[in-house]
């Protein structure tokens, strides 16, 4: 996936090829952990979810194993965001990990061969506990999230407006609301965005 549209391009961008242009260095962004020393950055917090976003975690869950089996093994629950594109290891549904799916639409424009993975979608979607989110900017791509979820048989499903500004999130929201609750979906919102707007570290 190509992410060019990605609203945090210092996360892997060190060309400038994204959509901001500008070159960010993996030396000042990348912080390398052990997994033991996440798990005690993470005792610090009492939290008794772990939410892990990427990037993709499904493209390291052979090295995201200790920190599950840990995080898991001391109460924790777990939740792994993904694009859906990679089939999860049957181990990950035995520890209890659950999962939040984002697959891409048409707009994010990588091809749907890249943005669609059959095999990965279908095991993803018979999963316990998996969510199903959609970025939409209009109405209009509520048909393309229906042909995904009739196809894959994805439930619950989540609509999220796209927005990096208060603004531009709160005219989508209003613009998505009523074809969304039509249609049985459950409708979110980005409250990062709606709060602090694209400010980083928010």
């Amino acid at each position: 996936m190509s992410c060019r549209w990605c609203d945090t391009p210092y996360t892997w961008d060190w060309t400038g090829v994204g959509d901001s242009g500008i070159a960010h260095s993996p030396r000042a962004e990348l912080h390398p952990m052990a997994w033991r020393a996440v798990l005690e950055r993470l005792s610090g917090y009492a939290v008794p979810l772990v939410v892990i976003s990427g990037g993709e975690p499904l493209s390291q869950q052979n090295r995201l194993l200790p920190l599950l089996h840990a995080l898991t093994g001391t109460g924790h629950r777990v939740e792994i965001e993904t694009n859906g594109t990679i089939e999860p290891l049957s181990e990950l549904a035995a520890l209890g990990v659950r999962f939040n799916v984002s697959p891409k639409l048409a707009h994010s424009g990588d091809p749907a061969a890249r943005r669609l993975v059959p095999r990965a979608l279908a095991a993803l979607a018979a999963m316990p506990g998996t969510a199903f989110k959609f970025v939409c900017r209009s109405p209009e791509d509520l048909a393309e999230v229906a042909d995904v979820v009739e196809h894959y048989g994805t439930t619950p499903v989540w609509i999220m407006p796209e927005g990096r500004t208060p603004e531009e999130l709160s005219l989508r929201l209003a613009a998505l609301g009523d074809a969304v609750i039509a249609r049985g979906w459950n409708l979110t919102t980005r409250l990062h965005v709606a709060v602090w707007g694209d400010r980083r570290g928010k």
